[in-house]
């Protein structure tokens, strides 16, 4: 049986920011927790407890979780709380507004793994729109950089949320017709990740109560 990173092994989209974010607050929440654990006086371990089964599994979840992965027949949308997986075939259309979003059979599902960045979008249109009007580049830092010095870069620009969103609705358009793309969408919840969180918040809920 082919395995899902087999499957998907085509495109990966992930947010290298958010992973590495991820890994330095879970790297806090470590701490932060094994030392209230291990010097904690009283009820101060149970609430650690309580509070790492509830911050763990959500910074992972917003941070570390989330990915798409294309394949030839279908994407995998792997969110926060749910894994999404749609083939070509229901898709209607990937497109990137403020968040990047995959458009199927009546619903939309936001690709949390491509974030769109309105400061990188401005960006490549000034580019653009230099280059467009016969102007020099701006080159190095704040662009002071002129001459033969400067890094060449007179090619346009796309945002890298735009190209990835791009390069999906071209594939979907492209495979959408493929009798191995048909299918219906199927959508799983995150339940190793909801369930602690959710009773790691209720422990930390008694305990406030009660202490």
């Amino acid at each position: 049986m082919t395995s899902e990173p087999q499957e998907y092994a085509d495109r990966s989209y992930r947010s290298g920011p958010a992973i590495a974010g991820g890994v330095l607050l879970l790297g806090l929440a470590a701490w932060m927790g094994g030392d209230a654990l291990l010097r904690g006086d009283g009820r101060v371990p149970l609430f650690a407890v309580a509070g790492l089964l509830t911050v763990v599994p959500l910074i992972v979840a917003f941070t570390v979780r989330p990915v798409v992965l294309a394949g030839d027949n279908r994407v995998l949308i792997r969110n926060p709380f749910r894994t999404i997986h749609v083939p070509w075939g229901a898709v209607e259309t990937v497109r990137a507004r403020y968040s990047a979003e995959l458009l199927t059979e009546g619903a939309v599902y936001q690709l949390w793994a491509i974030p769109v960045s309105l400061r990188e979008r401005g960006k490549a249109t000034r580019h653009n729109q230099r280059l467009a009007a016969g102007e020099e580049p701006r080159g190095g830092l704040l662009g002071t950089m002129r001459g033969p010095s400067a890094p060449q870069d007179n090619q346009p620009r796309t945002a890298p949320a735009d190209a990835s969103v791009a390069e999906l609705r071209e594939l979907a358009e492209r495979r959408r017709e493929e009798p191995e793309a048909a299918g219906t969408v199927t959508i799983r919840w995150a339940w190793e990740l909801m369930a602690p969180a959710a009773f790691g918040a209720l422990l930390l809920m008694i305990l406030w109560v009660t202490g």
